[in-house]
């Protein structure tokens, strides 16, 4: 190896891309360890890290084309040794001046002052704060000020940011593409609306409010099911770029605030609503109208009550077959469709604003290939065989869909380009009509999960690849909304 040319070398370690290799291999020689040094863009470090200045100087000096750094301390203990602190962060930000990518996770001894180093790195481009506990408002304001070329920012769990000068300045700026807010208790979904011309540049927008232990049940608030919060213009911005929009436990009544802006993206590719209070069909209606490139619809539904007059009230999830229309008829690139409805009894299939008959519109009018079902009541064998006509589905997926038997089993393996299949919590598909879907054999890949009767051996066989678990995971749980508040 000493005899090869550098430039060789360098080829040979670019196709090298396991970080353990790459450890391994600079060892070998002082060649590769300066060639490896040199050419490693990325590094991952936390606990373990030695502090000391002259260390992390050191480790910059040897990483000198570092853009992409991640700093985590997630499952750290006292008795691992100190964090990195605003000092360390300090010789990292002023030493890795090719820095374009960062993540601070759990870094408990990072502060506004250390964040504030972050204005040395005038390359940043994206920025991840993950359970920061120190830093606040003023930490983040110093960053949008100091980054000038920042345009992806992401703020998970932290705690003391409240006030929200940094997110009107960034409006202003307007060069944020990204930006995503998750459990930061001090941060409204009102708040953004003070985003301004801010909105015009972003592709990318996510909110996630901090959870409430009753969120999932119905309170006693009654929502207004024929309220149309577009049919006047409220709020001054447009959001024409945005093309993957998530809101998730966010309340939009009385005031409209973020609901405003599902009538406002015509660009918008994905769309994922969880547990969104009081919306109903005039939003959906708005939004698919204006969002003919849909490609992708996820919808996390918990019971809401809804009235349209104060004689009459139902406790049902947001949506009804009229919204299940408009995206038919207005979405014809819609690909994607996850449904999931939580709190919903079988005995009371009302509770579910859908139908199986406005959902069939739906798949037949789209070119439908990934199809999720979580606890979706309305949903049968019927349903199965209407479904098995789908020419485009290829993945499905069915989540304690009770009405579904060994019936549907035998509609489902005649779909014609169906290769993946996950059922769990099917307690009325068995062996049987397991053994249908190895009959048709066309499927790739076959997962069941706590599927009370169908057994391992009636599994094995079915499909290339199977996957068979009678355990009831904690992840499991969380798919169908146990323990997920």
């Amino acid at each position: 190896m000493e005899d090869l040319p550098e430039a060789l070398v360098t080829e040979i370690l670019k196709r090298i891309t396991r970080t353990s290799d790459l450890n391994s291999l600079s060892l070998v020689s002082k060649q590769l360890y300066k060639i490896e040094g040199n050419q490693r863009g990325a590094i991952r470090v936390g606990s373990g890290l030695c502090t000391a200045t002259e260390a992390l100087t050191s480790l910059c000096a040897r990483f000198t084309n570092l853009q992409k750094l991640e700093i985590d301390y997630s499952g750290w203990i006292l008795e691992h040794g100190n964090q990195l602190d605003n000092k360390g962060l300090f010789v990292f930000s002023s030493h890795c001046s090719s820095l374009i990518d960062l993540t601070l996770s759990f870094c408990s001894y990072i502060d506004d002052s250390g964040l504030g180093c972050l204005a040395h790195c005038k390359k940043l481009v994206s920025l991840r704060l993950n359970s920061a506990p120190k830093i606040t408002s003023y930490g983040l304001l110093s960053v949008a000020v100091g980054c000038t070329s920042l345009s992806a920012l992401h703020l998970i769990d932290c705690e003391k940011i409240d006030s929200v000068e940094w997110l009107e300045y960034l409006g202003r700026d307007g060069s944020l593409e990204e930006l995503v807010v998750k459990n930061c208790k001090g941060i409204n979904h009102h708040d953004f609306l003070k985003f301004g011309s801010g909105w015009m540049k972003l592709q990318k927008f996510e909110f996630e409010r901090k959870r409430g232990i009753y969120d999932c049940v119905p309170g006693d608030v009654v929502y207004d099911s024929s309220y149309d919060a577009h049919s006047m213009d409220i709020y001054d911005f447009c959001c024409e770029s945005l093309k993957d929009l998530r809101l998730a436990h966010i309340k939009t009544w009385p005031e409209v605030g973020l609901r405003a802006v599902l009538g406002k993206c015509k660009a918008l590719e994905k769309l994922c609503l969880e547990y969104v209070q009081a919306l109903n069909d005039n939003d959906m209606i708005a939004l698919s109208r204006s969002c003919s490139n849909l490609k992708s619809i996820s919808l996390w539904l918990n019971l809401q009550r809804y009235s349209s007059d104060i004689s009459y009230c139902e406790t049902r999830t947001s949506f009804t077959d009229n919204s299940l229309y408009a995206l038919a008829l207005n979405c014809p690139m819609l690909q994607i469709v996850d449904l999931s409805f939580t709190g919903c009894a079988a005995d009371w299939p009302s509770e579910i604003g859908f139908t199986q008959q406005g959902f069939l519109v739906l798949i037949q009018s789209c070119p439908i290939r990934v199809l999720v079902l979580n606890t979706a009541n309305f949903f049968d064998d019927e349903g199965m065989k209407a479904l098995s006509s789908s020419p485009y589905l290829e993945i499905l997926e069915l989540i304690l869909c009770e009405a579904v038997t060994d019936a549907g089993m035998c509609f489902i393996g005649q779909t014609p380009r169906l290769s993946n299949l996950k059922l769990r919590l099917c307690h009325e598909v068995t062996d049987v009509g397991v053994s249908e879907l190895g009959h048709a054999r066309k499927l790739e890949s076959l997962v069941i999960e706590c599927c009370s009767k169908v057994s391992l051996q009636g599994a094995r066989g079915v499909a290339k690849s199977v996957h068979y678990s009678s355990n009831f995971s904690d992840a499991l749980m969380k798919t169908i909304g146990i323990g997920v508040y």
